[in-house]
């Protein structure tokens, strides 16, 4: 089972990843002693070519990660005909007990990976470099998540095996359970598209404020992050009912199959890169007093924050949308 493609290519992207990271990390230890940008001397200039390479294959290997995410997803829903009682992705992933800490590594390294590619980013902008340290010591602190990544990603398909009998969605996504899957399943419907509204409504008013005055940008960032989190409660408890016309079928990850149109992706694809590009926004921003930064960073910023705003903005096109079609008659 190892051998299928989307497998190999996960662990190839998961492999490279790794390397990269463990040679990025060494170097960045060098950067955080020795770097300093007054110095002329021979070693720093030195150190300054190196930062343009080792920032350029960490950059490609962050894009590689974020891309994976996708298709880590994507596969473990195509591998659920392979396996005794799997429906979907929840099937697959339950095999073994590293599916799903395997997922939740992945959606961390793709906030850290998206966070850490718009401060280099940032970086770069500022003519004397004003964030390498800064960036540096972020990509320090990512080696570790990436490495427990691939680690745990790895384990999770040696482990595949196809005479298990796994368990489908419809067991784990009901209210008689306990945990954070439970808890979403049995909010109310009512409630968690109010909880939803309300944070629509604060990520639109932090964001405008961001917009109209170059500051509050930390708010902003709070703001998609409270929205990130209501979003997944509702796509649990009430959008993906409307998706199937079923009151009873609750799973986040049915929806990304091809008889519910792949409508997940419009969902969850606008969903992440709002988060990300607000989380990155409010990052970015902590920096805004490196003098070299002063020129650039503003219109910088105000780029995420709109890039954020119009994805959250087709998130919820795509949830007006798929109520809007659906025959299910929730609210009397």
């Amino acid at each position: 089972m190892i051998l299928q493609t989307p497998i190999l290519a996960l662990l190839l992207v998961a492999a490279l990843a790794s390397a990269v990271a463990l040679w990025s990390g060494w170097f960045a230890l060098r950067v955080l002693r020795q770097w300093d940008i007054a110095s002329g001397t021979r070693a720093q200039l030195r150190l300054e070519r190196s930062t343009q390479l080792v920032s350029t294959l960490f950059g490609f290997v962050m894009l590689a990660e974020i891309a994976a995410l996708l298709l880590f997803v994507f596969n473990a829903d195509r591998m659920a005909a392979l396996f005794v009682g799997a429906m979907c992705a929840v099937g697959t992933l339950n095999v073994n007990a590293y599916g799903f800490p395997a997922l939740y590594l992945k959606i961390a390294v793709f906030f850290a990976a998206a966070a850490w590619l718009m401060l280099d980013r940032a970086d770069r902008a500022g003519r004397d470099y004003p964030l390498t340290k800064v960036k540096y010591a972020a990509l320090l602190a990512i080696v570790p998540l990436i490495l427990a990544s691939a680690g745990t990603e790895l384990a999770y398909f040696l482990g595949l095996e196809t005479d298990v009998i796994t368990s489908c969605c419809s067991k784990l996504f009901t209210p008689v359970n306990e945990g954070i899957a439970a808890e979403m399943t049995g909010l109310a419907p009512g409630a968690a598209l109010w909880l939803l509204a309300g944070a629509g409504f604060a990520v639109a008013a932090t964001g405008g404020l961001s917009l109209a005055t170059g500051r509050g940008h930390g708010w902003f960032a709070l703001g998609g992050a409270v929205f990130f989190a209501a979003a997944l409660a509702a796509i649990v408890s009430v959008i993906s009912l409307y998706i199937y016309d079923h009151p009873n079928h609750h799973c986040p990850f049915c929806i990304l199959k091809p008889e519910f149109n792949y409508f997940g992706y419009a969902l969850y694809i606008p969903l992440f890169s709002g988060t990300a590009l607000a989380l990155g926004a409010g990052l970015v921003s902590a920096f805004g007093r490196a003098e070299s930064l002063a020129p650039v960073l503003p219109a910088m910023l105000r780029r995420q924050v709109t890039g954020a705003l119009i994805a959250f903005a087709l998130f919820g096109l795509a949830v007006i949308w798929a109520i809007a079609r659906s025959q299910l008659i929730l609210f009397g």
